[in-house]
């Protein structure tokens, strides 16, 4: 099937096209060469005054595994199930199910979504909740860092080969893009009564710092050749001062890639009255030392939402501020632990305005977009749904200052946002979605729009608006909100932001190389210690029937 989008403003910063009017043309679901004059079309979709991306990509979004699905069962009046359903699929209109996740990010345009907390224990779950989100390619980072055996073979002062091997073991086994550390045995420090863990402090009874860990693995990556470097979650994630640890962490990280997670939680200072303030500058004066290092942002936008993660020593520190006043706790073996903590950002907060300001001064006092990544580290800092909010107040400074003229006032005193007049480029917000984000996951067959790439596309009316027009700027809410046109693998998925065909994407994963008799070590290890037996940890596409559910990236 050859199929012509005709004359839309093609914005793909790979190939440095910035607006410039061309066409694209999809066959069999890969953007494929001007096939000339003679070509005969199967259909032509005429783009004037369109805006076309590549389809979108979250690096960073909890979309699966057990959190998720606690937080379901926490706070079932988020559920909306009453609904009438749509296309008639089980489930369809529950709020944050798998089918709704699906919809809600194909609708605005993505084709990509990064679940970046496997807990390798329990891969499967996680596998088989992405494999029932629609339209979506989905990966998963495999956390570890607080794994026993891991922490075992470092007090024993293994090489530096056997831990590469059980880091590819683990990332084979789990079917996973790439590796996830958080807060580096501070989980394993908790079991112990630690309830604040910084980066030089040691692991009771492994006698292993927080560093050694993070540079151990952070190693391995590296000489496994992983694509994507390890994705860290810091230490000291909400503390006033953290800015110091996560400075730290750049400076620790060897001259190697590392990419930190949400940071907009790592960017505060001790200043002010109230001893908390903002040090997003000073961050960003680190992170512009460092351009070994990536980061993304976690914005916090105001609402109800709901807090998930691996640290458990961070949820523990806030369970008192549940909002709803419930929350759940948990604690497992192979490594597994965490938290669930319901919570709902306010204007009128001090500190909410701050964490708001914040993550705004972290986009738009970068100088670096190519290495600064758009989340909201959903739902920790917003739920995913709010990115069109997100994308008109980095868009629209006018829109920026009413949003603060409603705020703490107080807090913002202590941000350089008020005085901030930059607004993003869709260059750069493309750069940010699309091209940057696929390099850094090493998934180089999308994210652009050049010959041979998949035909995952997006097309923007600027056009559209949620409200009467209000002079020539775009409405960038409403235009991100609903993408006039949606293509995943060259088929039609999305008209005028209505999911229109539910395909099923695959799983992107890695397989590096390693010695097979790190399994001999895995499975004593688990013999011993735990009741879970090791044939019941491994991802098999048997596991999925005769569905085609994996892509391997090199």
């Amino acid at each position: 099937m050859l199929i012509k989008l005709h004359n839309g403003a093609i914005y793909d910063p790979s190939q440095n096209l910035l607006g410039q009017t061309g066409d694209l043309f999809i066959r069999d679901g890969a953007i494929v060469a001007d096939p000339g004059p003679d070509a005969r079309f199967d259909a032509i979709y005429d783009l004037t005054g369109k805006i076309v991306m590549a389809g979108a990509i979250d690096i960073h979004s909890h979309i699966a595994g057990g959190n998720v699905n606690t937080a379901r069962l926490l706070l079932p009046e988020q559920h909306r199930n009453h609904m009438a359903r749509r296309l008639n699929h089980p489930f369809s209109t529950a709020k944050w199910s798998s089918t709704d996740t699906g919809y809600r990010y194909a609708g605005m345009g993505y084709t990509t979504v990064v679940e970046p907390a496997m807990l390798p224990v329990g891969a499967l779950d996680v596998h088989l909740q992405m494999a029932d989100i629609p339209i979506l390619d989905t990966a998963a980072l495999a956390i570890l860092g607080n794994d026993d055996l891991l922490l075992r073979l470092m007090r024993a002062k293994a090489g530096q080969n056997q831990i590469n091997d059980y880091v590819a073991w683990t990332l084979n086994a789990t079917r996973a893009l790439g590796l996830k550390i958080i807060n580096a045995g501070g989980a394993n420090a908790f079991k112990s009564n630690v309830r604040q863990f910084g980066l030089d402090d040691v692991v009771p009874e492994y006698g292993v710092s927080s560093r050694q860990i993070l540079q151990t693995l952070q190693t391995a990556v590296h000489q496994l050749g992983v694509p994507h470097p390890p994705h860290v979650h810091c230490n000291n994630l909400g503390v006033p001062g953290n800015v110091e640890t996560i400075v730290a962490t750049m400076e620790a990280a060897q001259g190697l890639p590392m990419h930190l997670a949400h940071v907009q939680f790592y960017a505060y200072g001790t200043e002010g009255a109230k001893g908390f303030s903002s040090a997003a500058a000073k961050l960003l004066e680190a992170f512009n030392r460092h351009p070994n290092i990536t980061m993304d942002v976690g914005q916090v936008l105001f609402g109800q939402t709901v807090t998930i993660s691996g640290d458990v020593i961070a949820q523990y520190s806030r369970h008192s501020d549940a909002s709803p006043g419930k929350y759940v706790m948990w604690d497992a073996e192979c490594e597994g632990s965490g938290g669930v903590v319901p919570y709902r950002y306010r204007q009128a907060s001090f500190v909410n305005t701050l964490q708001w300001a914040i993550g705004l001064e972290l986009f738009l006092l970068a100088e670096a977009p190519e290495r600064l990544f758009f989340t909201t580290d959903h739902p920790n800092g917003a739920p995913f749904t709010a990115y069109p909010e997100l994308l008109r107040l980095l868009m629209d400074a006018d829109y920026r200052q009413e949003c603060m003229a409603h705020l703490n006032q107080e807090a913002l005193a202590l941000t350089l946002l008020p005085g901030l007049k930059r607004e993003l480029t869709l260059s750069e917000i493309a750069t940010m979605t699309r091209s940057a984000a696929a390099k850094l996951l090493g998934l180089n067959d999308r994210g652009h729009l050049a010959p041979g790439a998949l035909a995952d596309i997006a097309v923007y009316d600027p056009d559209q608006r949620s409200g009467p027009a209000a002079g020539p700027r775009p409405d960038y809410q409403a235009m991100f909100a609903n993408a006039a046109l949606v293509f995943k693998n060259g088929r039609l998925v999305v008209q005028d932001g209505v999911v229109i065909e539910r395909p099923l994407g695959l799983a992107q994963t890695v397989t590096p190389v390693y010695d097979a008799g790190i399994a001999r070590t895995v499975k004593q290890h688990f013999d011993r210690f735990y009741r879970l037996k090791l044939g019941q940890y491994a991802v098999n596409d048997a596991d999925f029937g005769e569905r085609p559910r994996f892509k391997v990236h090199e």
